[in-house]
């Protein structure tokens, strides 16, 4: 479901550029560094799409396989904890029977 409301929102997005790009149609003069030209609208619209979709997409990338590798770091570290021996440790921990009550004060026996 999460799959098909982006797609929905990405045909919505493209029908808004679509319809900016025909309606602006008049030509506009675009800088360069080292010169100047004459360019329809429509074309400048469309290549800054292009290239904003471009950046997005380079990032995404970039952020997938960075996620990638940790995750298969993370499995490697997984599989060798469940492969290692489970340590069990013994504390000898000193519980008064009932007949015995210690005194907490004094440190001695209840007597």
């Amino acid at each position: 479901m999460k799959g098909q409301w982006g797609l929905v929102v990405a045909l919505l997005f493209a029908l808004i550029i679509a319809v900016f790009s025909v309606v602006n149609v008049d030509p506009v003069q675009v800088n360069y560094v080292f010169g100047t030209s004459d360019w329809p609208l429509v074309l400048v619209i469309l290549g800054s799409v292009l290239m904003g979709a471009i950046l997005v997409l380079g990032f995404g990338m970039v952020k997938y396989y960075k996620l990638k590798r940790e995750l298969k770091k993370l499995q490697k570290e997984n599989e060798k904890l469940k492969s290692e021996p489970i340590a069990t440790e013994t504390k000898s921990v000193h519980t008064p029977l009932d007949g015995e009550a210690m005194d907490e004060g004094t440190g001695t026996d209840g007597e």
